[in-house]
């Protein structure tokens, strides 16, 4: 016998949403992005190319995940705020991190010399890892370990 969805249980879709990226962040009235809302044709191209903007943001990021450091972080937050510009469920993801980011800020002011030890002995170590690259060649050593 076949099961029939339960609206308590299961993958769900809201009703008004046909584009499958969920629901818009609400805007307000007579503004324009209520406007562009108002052509459909336009809110789906405009949604459209928010999503590929903020993709491509989070694909850089990604991408910057080979390089040292944490040159993977602001592309991947610059890409989640262009998408919590224009979907629900990024705004609330993007408010998650800067809830995180604040508390981390707050930490940090109130203890200012662990901080800075943390911070600084991160640069120092960023610094001999760089020195050591250069100085033993091990970009040229490791290509001719892998072979190629």
């Amino acid at each position: 016998m076949p099961r029939t969805a339960s609206p308590t249980r299961g993958a769900t879709r809201c009703p008004h949403c046909t584009d499958g990226l969920g629901l818009p962040r609400p805007v307000a009235p007579g503004s324009r992005r209520d406007r562009l809302r108002s052509h459909p044709s336009l809110a789906t191209a405009y949604r459209v190319t928010v999503f590929v903007a903020g993709l491509l943001c989070v694909l850089l990021g990604v991408a910057l995940t080979v390089l040292p450091g944490p040159l993977t972080i602001p592309p991947v937050l610059a890409g989640l705020w262009v998408w919590s510009t224009e979907f629900e469920w990024a705004r609330r993801l993007f408010a998650a991190f800067r809830r995180k980011a604040r508390d981390a800020w707050r930490h940090a002011r109130q203890h200012p010399v662990s901080s800075a030890a943390v911070t600084l002995g991160g640069l120092a170590a960023a610094g001999v890892v760089l020195w050591a690259v250069g100085r033993f060649d091990l970009v040229d050593q490791a290509t001719t370990a892998l072979g190629m």
